[in-house]
């Protein structure tokens, strides 16, 4: 397997205030945990600044404008109680989403079978038109459009194994059957969407977990929903929202899995996309906000990748 990674330094520009847990000590600690000599083969490029009409795939002009606006030239400025911009958190934005679809590029080109994006700020929170939890604008989301209108796939699956429920994605593929949307998360917690209920047009798999549910509970629910709505959907592309606030050690939820759950799934995953995609799999960093916890569970995640 030949596995990429991409970031840019500009993704520790994105500044919180101080003890926020969206913060750029995520990123150091990623980059430390893939340092390590296991990782001497990880293909490693710098992401590219992404092109600004991608993001109207799945946001609105106006949006975009507000966001633009929204961007101080100094300090720290709040989007609403969670979500924040600093002067480089436009470029930070943008070069995210250039990650995301540079990697979609790469898994259909060839360049690479499978892409990991260690990138910030996350994005699946991010609706339509309205920026929350932490996020700006939806990567996988766009990834998912650029991945149709430029390399032509009929069907995209994405995957959100984040604690917390990737509204943004829902809303915005809420009516749409040529993307899949399967997502793993606590309820009840923030932001309070993903009951089973919610269904979309069909495309929608929502498989929420009880408060201290464990390693079992989300295995169940990858092997009964996840996997059998992937199965049946047979993309040709899929995306992992890939949070890791999961892990037990993390502080803003109890679901307390561990790095081997992470492994498991990106193999489960893996295994799809030999099948039915040609391995092509991108995934996109989301929360995991305890740094030992996040780093762990990214080294056991993209060694994964690497095996194969």
């Amino acid at each position: 397997m030949t596995t990429r990674l991409y970031s840019h330094p500009i993704f520790l520009e994105h500044l919180t205030p101080p003890g926020h847990p969206e913060r750029p000590d995520r990123l150091r600690a990623i980059a430390r945990a893939l340092d390590d000599e296991a990782f001497a083969h990880l293909d490693r490029v710098e992401a590219p600044e992404g092109d600004e009409a991608t993001i109207l795939y799945v946001h609105p002009e106006s949006y975009v404008e507000h966001i633009r606006r929204a961007i101080p030239e100094e300090g720290i400025v709040s989007i609403d109680a969670d979500t924040s911009v600093s002067p480089k958190s436009w470029q930070a934005a943008l070069t995210g989403v250039g990650a995301a679809n540079a990697a979609v590029d790469d898994v259909f080109s060839g360049k690479a079978d499978n892409v990991f994006v260690a990138s910030r700020p996350p994005g699946h929170h991010a609706e339509k038109t309205t920026a929350m939890g932490f996020c700006l604008f939806n990567n996988v989301a766009i990834a998912a459009r650029h991945a149709q209108k430029k390399h032509g796939a009929g069907r995209v699956a994405i995957v959100d194994w984040d604690v917390h429920h990737g509204n943004g994605t829902q809303d915005i593929f809420w009516d749409d059957p040529s993307v899949l949307y399967c997502s793993t998360h606590q309820m009840p917690l923030y932001p309070g969407t993903g009951a089973e209920n919610e269904t979309g047009a069909g495309n929608i798999v929502n498989a929420p977990l009880a408060p201290q549910s464990g390693s079992e509970a989300f295995r169940e629910a990858f092997r009964s929903r996840v996997l059998p709505a992937v199965d049946g959907f047979a993309p040709d592309l899929i995306i992992i929202s890939a949070g890791f606030d999961a892990h037990h050690r993390d502080p803003l939820a109890e679901i307390n899995l561990t790095e081997e759950d992470f492994d498991w799934a990106t193999g489960q995953l893996m295994d799809r996309a030999a099948r039915h995609c040609g391995n092509r799999l991108v995934s996109v960093l989301e929360g995991g906000y305890d740094l030992q916890g996040l780093s762990f569970s990214v080294a056991a995640h993209v060694a994964r990748m690497m095996k194969g």
